[in-house]
């Protein structure tokens, strides 16, 4: 029989949590490796007041999902257990989600909940239980490595891969995760739950940003930050005032209707200034960013990082938002920090996302870490030496 955890000795005698959302993707997992023979139990973390969220579809971690979590366990034949993590959840996701709106960032709190929550609490749970793996239901590969240790590989679906939202995952934790999923598409995935008599097997796949019962983020950060919404300017790239808005917290770098101005051209939110609560907006072409400049860089790669920027830079692909293909780039030590330099430029880099870096920009490439955009600007780098380094990239 297969061994979807690549581990030695006898599944039944291997304990394995299985972090359990109440959807088809970790149920199949928790199913898949009880059919292998592990000792599974599965956890569900209730993150939030699930009463708005109870009969939502795409909603997770509360009211039905709980429900469908249970039966699941009780089908396969696996203890079950819910966890209060509420308050842990509101601070280190919910709050940090917030307070990053409004300082005129767009946050990914998914990358927030698997780096503060899932990968840091539940992994110390999971070794309480006596667990020597942790496993999820993510879109995402992990792979043994010859010298020791694991590495992380984007999934063999494409449009599925979740190593985006897992690039802050340290080394130290990917020993302990499995990702049986990661080389299986949805399509296998619904198969098997309906092979497994799993009632979850058509189940809507939840949304990103899950705590939001009424996909309305703003009404939120209102709730949680009174007060936030501060009226304020519309200005153009010149200063030159066009309108005025109800709150920065409305608008995201790269948005274009909502804008409540009207020229003789498209307009896009190219800049959030919340010290002065304005809101900048020019052409589209304002938005293609070329340098990137990083906080909390998060490295996985075989050597140090520092030691690792040959000439103090590195080839890399990346991807600045989960639904772009990772592109060309080059990694830089700077000013004490790190910064990344787009070949080909990208349109709408917001402060707040993430920047993932990978060793291909095709396939199952690796992910080499990432980390969180500080800051984008336009190239200032001279127009000879951005050519020439396009031309080293393309080969």
């Amino acid at each position: 029989m297969t061994n979807s955890l690549d581990l030695p000795g006898r599944p039944q005698d291997t304990r394995v949590v299985v972090a359990m959302s109440g959807g088809v993707d970790s149920s199949v997992t928790a199913a898949l490796l009880k059919a292998e023979g592990y000792d599974v139990v599965g956890v569900t973390l209730q993150l939030y007041d699930h009463g708005a969220a109870t009969h939502r579809k795409g909603a997770c971690c509360a009211g039905q999902d709980i429900y469908d979590a249970r039966a699941v366990a009780e089908r396969i034949g696996i203890p079950h257990y819910v966890l209060d993590y509420e308050s842990r959840f509101k601070e280190a996701v919910i709050d940090r989600f917030a307070e990053s709106y409004i300082h005129g960032e767009t946050p990914v709190p998914c990358v927030d909940c698997n780096m503060a929550i899932k990968f840091r609490d539940l992994l110390s749970t999971a070794r309480d239980l006596g667990a020597e793996v942790l496993a999820t239901g993510h879109y995402v590969a992990s792979r043994a490595l010859p010298e020791g240790g694991r590495a992380l590989y984007r999934a063999r679906e494409d449009e599925r891969d979740q190593s985006y939202f897992l690039f802050a995952t340290t080394r130290e934790q990917l020993d302990m995760l499995r990702f049986p999923l990661g080389d299986r598409t949805k399509a296998e995935v619904r198969e098997l739950a309906r092979q497994y008599g799993l009632a979850i097997a058509d189940k809507h796949d939840s949304q990103d940003i899950c705590f939001v019962p009424t996909g309305h983020y703003a009404d939120i950060i209102e709730r949680l930050k009174p007060g936030a919404a501060e009226a304020g300017d519309i200005v153009d790239l010149d200063g030159k005032l066009l309108g005025s808005h109800n709150g920065i917290i409305h608008f995201t770098i790269g948005q274009r209707r909502g804008l409540g101005v009207a020229t003789g051209s498209p307009l896009y939110v190219v800049r959030l200034d919340a010290e002065r609560r304005r809101v900048v907006v020019g052409p589209r072409e304002a938005l293609r960013m070329s340098r990137i400049v990083l906080r909390d860089v998060n490295w996985l790669g075989d050597i140090a990082l520092d030691a690792a920027l040959a000439d103090d830079r590195r080839e890399v692909y990346v991807k600045v938002r989960s639904t772009r293909a990772p592109q060309a780039a080059w990694l830089y030590a700077a000013d004490g920090g790190y910064e990344i330099e787009l070949v080909d430029g990208e349109h709408g880099v917001s402060p707040g996302q993430a920047c993932v870096f990978y060793d291909a920009g095709e396939g199952q490439a690796r992910v080499l870490g990432g980390g969180f955009i500080k800051s984008a600007a336009a190239a200032d780098i001279a127009p000879v030496r951005e050519e020439r380094m396009a031309a080293e990239l393309r080969g």
